[in-house]
């Protein structure tokens, strides 16, 4: 973290998370990964996981979402895990998405097809509260000017999000985290591992695959996905029994990220469950003298 190196930090994430699979009991297919065995040899999609001694099921992952975020030493860089029954994640390659996403009690009253403003409205109707009071993160884009300006004027709060969507998005789930609302255009991969986290916690999202050019069409069309204007529903990317675990590279609006103490370090995470929507906090001490760093 913070040494500016973006590939030493994404490829450090994906051999930790590699050998901590190694050691889990399941027999799991990547599915949502690190790109094509053509672009990447470490997690890439179809990649078997785990010890194969264990249950069949499919793996969604990033193992460092947000590597400028931690090269650079910004906030919320995450490592992200979700696990499913087999077909529980929708399989689409890399290609964009435009997403809304909001904690449990703006579930149901959000639609995509309808401007920013009037969501705006329903959700602090839903939260009881001021649409003056309300944040909503965006990605900081070129293609977000025209949303921003729109939710400025509504009254609303924006967080300009340098990079990294999904720790602002699971954040709308979290009452006192201080985002209620994420909106824009950011990486399919990740909104699929922010539906299965939604999910879990109970909130609500739609999304509409948006790719960026004829070439990513045809990958999104040949993979299955014909209807390109379908509105997206949380369970339509991650369905099923589904569960979600993060931890906290660099602070962030969800999860604490890494703090190093003498002889070892402190980190943040989450387990949800959507059977359950259980959601569950931990606070681990890591001991290098007992358990060195890989």
């Amino acid at each position: 973290m913070g040494r500016g190196d973006v590939a030493a930090a994404d490829r450090a994430a994906g051999e930790a998370m590699r050998r901590a699979f190694s050691s889990i009991a399941l027999s799991g297919t990547i599915v949502i990964g690190e790109g094509s065995p053509a672009e990447s040899d470490l997690l890439y999609v179809g990649e078997r996981v785990g010890s194969m001694n264990g249950p069949e099921i499919d793996v969604a992952l990033d193992p460092l979402e947000g590597a400028t975020i931690c090269a650079t030493g910004g906030d919320n860089a995450l490592a992200i895990i979700a696990v499913g029954e087999p077909g529980a994640f929708l399989r689409c390659p890399e290609t964009q998405m435009d997403k809304i996403v909001v904690g449990p009690e703006g579930r149901g009253v959000i639609d995509l097809d309808q401007s920013p403003t009037t969501n705006l409205r329903a959700l602090a109707e839903a939260k009881g509260v001021y649409v003056a009071d309300l944040t909503v993160a965006v990605l900081d884009r070129p293609r977000h000017e025209k949303l921003i300006a729109e939710l400025r004027r509504a009254g609303a709060r924006v967080k300009l999000l340098n990079d990294g969507d999904v720790g602002p998005a699971i954040a709308t789930t979290r009452i006192d985290a201080g985002v209620d609302m994420l909106m824009g255009v950011g990486g399919a991969a990740q909104g699929i591992l922010t539906a299965a986290a939604v999910r879990c916690a109970g909130g609500g999202m739609q999304a509409r695959i948006r790719p960026r050019n004829g070439e990513e069409t045809e990958r999104i069309k040949t993979a299955g996905i014909t209807d390109l204007e379908r509105r997206l529903e949380a369970d339509d990317m991650a369905g099923g029994s589904v569960m979600f675990a993060a931890t906290g590279v660099t602070n962030g609006d969800y999860l604490r990220g890494v703090r190093y103490i003498r002889g070892g370090a402190v980190s943040n995470s989450v387990v949800m469950r959507s059977r359950t929507r259980t959601v569950r906090f931990l606070e681990s001490t890591h001991r290098f003298d007992l358990k060195p760093e890989y």
